[in-house]
């Protein structure tokens, strides 16, 4: 026989399952008025009033405009707070630091760019990252406080601790607790992913497609991919998932630089493209491309695939051969997850169909043929805030939807709710 506490319990827990489920309908825009909530719920009209009021009280919602009426009075829609708070990105790259200040809807306010070499180590690259974070926020009047922050690295992460695992591009970063030193700074919880996730979770965000099978893979200085599956992310048991730059190449002796022999990256990635470019001006071969060799920041995988596009006979073999070897790789992908859309991205796909067409006879000459019936092959939209609406959707996932009951009740989130005391003292 149920006791009188546990009777009380279950219905605290209905309350605040049902108080969570009309925020998050009203935050994602399933339904935005009350009689809309109420048939989508199932909830009688008296507890939704309830609800929406208590969800107004806590903050999270405001009354709107009225919406087009379905006969009857005009139903007043109701608006989530995004502006309540601040979510900050910051999105490591190889080469370059891109930060960004976004509301809780995942608008991005402001940006930041520079140039950057992530070889420089931890402690430098995020001291250097935080602080353009940081002038973002003084630019901005309003005192809203940082409710999450997303880091983008371009190497494996184990997302339960946010710390790189032996990333092959990224020296000294290896076992980083990179989600401490941010938390340190921010005071906010943190977040940390493979770059390649954040890209593919901001495919997810502009398609708005309910149930999403895409594969995001990027091609710059290094080589990897992101999968959705049915609009969920995979990052795999420890979130290695993805890592195609390290398949092997059939016949293939060169070094890359995770210290194996053979890696696709070895072959394909904008580092080898600069190393074989290097060697074939080295070599005399005629290439525009040694007019920038002069310039430190010259010979890069964006000057490669630049060439490639006005013409250039050495950047066209190298950025071809890439797209090969990488269509070989993407073919397998498609083999065993069959997805709807491949998504190219990344400095070297920046050559555009020269790349693609490649990626795109490989795939179709070695893929099933069901497996590419429905396929489409296409490239990013190179929207340099790619990166940072990804962190953000990433940030409003884990708020929004995994740890939401935690502090909800709270009004806002915090380190110690998110993480609980056990783990945030650990």
């Amino acid at each position: 026989m149920a006791t009188e506490s546990s009777l009380r319990f279950a219905a605290q827990s209905d309350i605040m399952t049902s108080l969570l489920a009309v925020v998050n309908l009203v935050r994602t825009g399933q339904a935005t008025t009350r009689p809309e909530i109420g048939r989508v719920t199932g909830l009688g009209r008296g507890v939704v009033t309830q609800r929406i009021d208590q969800a107004i009280e806590l903050g999270y919602l405001e009354d709107g405009d009225f919406a087009p009426s379905t006969g009857g009075r005009l139903p007043r829609s109701l608006r989530f707070r995004s502006e309540r708070g601040r979510l900050v990105i910051l999105a490591l790259g190889a080469l370059h630091l891109r930060v960004g200040i976004a509301t809780l809807d995942g608008t991005i306010e402001d940006d930041a760019h520079r140039y950057w070499d992530i070889t420089q180590g931890p402690v430098a690259t995020l001291e250097e990252a935080m602080s353009m974070a940081g002038e973002l926020l003084s630019r901005v009047d309003e005192d809203r406080p940082i409710w999450g922050v997303a880091v983008g690295v371009p190497g494996p992460v184990d997302f339960s601790t946010g710390r790189p695992v032996a990333p092959p591009i990224m020296p000294g970063w290896n076992d980083f607790d990179i989600r401490k030193s941010v938390e340190e700074r921010f005071g906010a919880p943190v977040w940390v992913d493979n770059d390649v996730n954040l890209l593919a979770l901001s495919e997810r965000s502009r398609r708005q497609v309910e149930r999403l099978d895409l594969v995001f893979c990027k091609v710059g200085t290094g080589i990897g991919a992101g999968f959705l599956s049915q609009s969920h992310l995979h990052r795999g048991v420890n979130g290695a998932a993805g890592d195609i730059g390290h398949e092997r190449v059939a016949d293939s002796q060169a070094v890359c630089r995770c210290g194996k022999t053979g890696c696709l990256e070895a072959e394909a990635a904008g580092w080898a493209l600069v190393r074989e470019a290097g060697r074939a001006i080295v070599e005399g071969r005629p290439t525009s491309l040694a007019e920038v060799t002069g310039d430190p920041e010259g010979l890069t995988p964006e000057a490669i695939s630049l060439a490639a596009r006005d013409g250039d006979a050495l950047a066209i073999e190298l950025v071809q051969r890439s797209a090969r070897l990488v269509g070989e790789s993407i073919a397998g992908l498609v083999n065993m997850f069959n997805p709807a859309v491949i998504v190219v991205g990344g400095a070297v796909s920046a050559a555009g169909e020269i790349f693609l067409a490649e990626v795109r006879q490989r795939v179709y000459e070695l893929s099933l043929p069901l497996a590419t019936r429905d396929l489409a092959i296409v490239r990013s939209v190179g929207d340099a805030r790619e990166p940072l609406r990804g962190g953000a959707e990433m940030v409003r996932e884990q708020l929004f939807e995994v740890t939401f009951p935690r502090w909800f009740a709270d009004g806002h989130p915090t380190i110690e709710s998110i993480r609980g005391l056990a783990i945030s003292g650990a």
